[in-house]
């Protein structure tokens, strides 16, 4: 495959492992622990479920470093799985990424803002919502159609702020004197076998909140040294992302009672901000929650259009994609996603985005993986400046717990399924006519 030039505009470790972490710290982890607290009865199958998250999230990355290492070139699943298996598998995996894995939690996430935001105004009217998420993806589109230095900066300083809001939420949540108990501790019903299928259900939106884990795959040519970086960005961001997580969640079952968790929606960060803070300290951290979604938003819409841009290299009849500016941003790319976001925003809702997605996504990434072993056995000269750890068991527990959480997506939700199947076959088609050689001019 054609290579797109590593950028001129490079940017360091720091600005990859915010790229990371930004894209993980999202939706669901202002809004998952309310389905969570109405299916499953303790404490600790809560935080088991969102441990093994983390685990899950942390196989993932030690085998998409191996993968990036090997592979130090921006574009995500859709140039690994080109090298891997085909190109017409790579070109399906970057559609993915550009109709439903970028657009759908960038609109998502600009739901829970607008949500947060409208609940701090009074307002809770859904078309106010929808008008709030959409402001802030044009507002952010903007700020990244400047440069791709400006981009890492940007990038770094809302997830870092993000980052130590939570942290605060966490601490102070969990020590309300006047918080509810919870028990964290397992008890004799938690192993009640009618708790199997809800617990996997519920593991689709833990799943969902920690997807991002791979995000520097696709900037590899923005980040300085990718060979080393990039795995190094991979590994720390899933490490920070995950003891957020347990400490956040953790927290907010301490502070807000279940009830009221039950009923929350995407306003969870509202309500926990409100317990643990009282007024007027709840509202503005509640406010500060709302503005730290932004970082989410920023992430995805830094990382989502570099894989139109390399299909853009790649394929002539996608040539537009790959138009940059002086700063190095591929403008038309960033706008697309921006666009596709919007159209998403004013269509559905975030339950509905994320559950329609959510198949797409785990199938990616479990094929991905699956490339690691595949490597291993077609090609094991192939230099590998990292090597995954705890392989073949960090690999084959990840693959095995994925395909078990799609096999009951499909069981209790067919219809999501089929939606993201017609994806797939409109992929397949596209590929069909984009790779058709452009005719060249009389």
């Amino acid at each position: 495959l054609p290579r797109l030039s590593p950028s001129a505009h490079q940017v360091p470790l720091s600005a990859a492992v915010a790229i990371v972490a930004g894209n993980m710290v999202g939706t669901a982890i202002f809004m998952s622990l309310g389905f969570q607290v109405q299916q499953l009865p303790s404490g600790f199958l809560i935080m088991l479920l969102w441990a093994l998250g983390g685990v899950l999230a942390f196989c993932g990355a030690v085998n998409y470093a191996e993968l990036s290492a090997a592979f130090p070139r921006s574009g995500g699943e859709y140039q690994l799985l080109s090298q891997i298996y085909h190109p017409g598998v790579g070109f399906v995996a970057g559609w993915v990424s550009i109709v439903a894995a970028f657009p759908a939690p960038v609109a998502a996430a600009a739901l829970v803002f607008g949500r947060h935001l409208c609940e701090l105004s009074g307002s809770g009217a859904d078309l106010h919502v929808k008008l709030a998420a959409a402001g802030l993806v044009i507002t952010v589109t903007g700020a990244h159609l400047i440069t791709v230095m400006f981009s890492g900066r940007f990038q770094w300083l809302a997830t870092a702020a993000k980052v130590l809001l939570l942290l605060v939420l966490a601490v102070c949540g969990f020590i309300l004197p006047s918080g509810q108990e919870v028990e964290f501790l397992p008890k004799p019903s938690d192993a009640d076998s009618h708790l199997l299928a809800p617990f996997f259900v519920q593991l689709i939106w833990v799943l969902y909140a920690y997807c991002g884990w791979n995000a520097a795959c696709y900037i590899a040519s923005e980040v300085k040294n990718p060979e080393r970086n990039v795995p190094r960005a991979l590994l720390i961001g899933t490490a920070i992302v995950t003891a957020l997580y347990l400490a956040v969640n953790a927290a907010m079952l301490h502070a807000v009672p279940a009830a009221e968790l039950a009923r929350g929606g995407d306003r969870l960060g509202y309500l926990a901000a409100m317990h643990t803070f009282g007024e007027p300290w709840g509202r503005l951290v509640a406010a500060l929650i709302a503005a730290g979604l932004a970082s989410a938003v920023s992430a995805m819409t830094w990382a989502g259009p570099r894989v139109s841009q390399q299909m853009g290299v790649d394929y002539p009849f996608l040539s537009v994609l790959a138009r940059t500016n002086r700063g190095g941003v591929p403008v038309v790319a960033v706008l697309l996603q921006g666009a596709l976001a919007l159209v998403l925003i004013f269509t559905f809702d975030v339950e509905a985005i994320v559950m329609r997605t959510s198949f797409l996504l785990q199938a990616v990434l479990l094929l991905t993986v699956w490339g690691v072993i595949h490597l291993r056995i077609r090609r094991p000269d192939l230099p590998r400046p990292y090597r995954a750890w705890g392989y073949p068991w960090t690999t084959v527990l990840f693959l095995i717990l994925v395909a078990m959480t799609l096999a009951y997506l499909q069981y209790d939700r067919p219809d999501d399924v089929r939606w993201g199947l017609g994806i797939l076959v409109t992929g397949i088609a596209f590929y069909f006519l984009a790779k058709t050689p452009v005719k060249a001019q009389p």
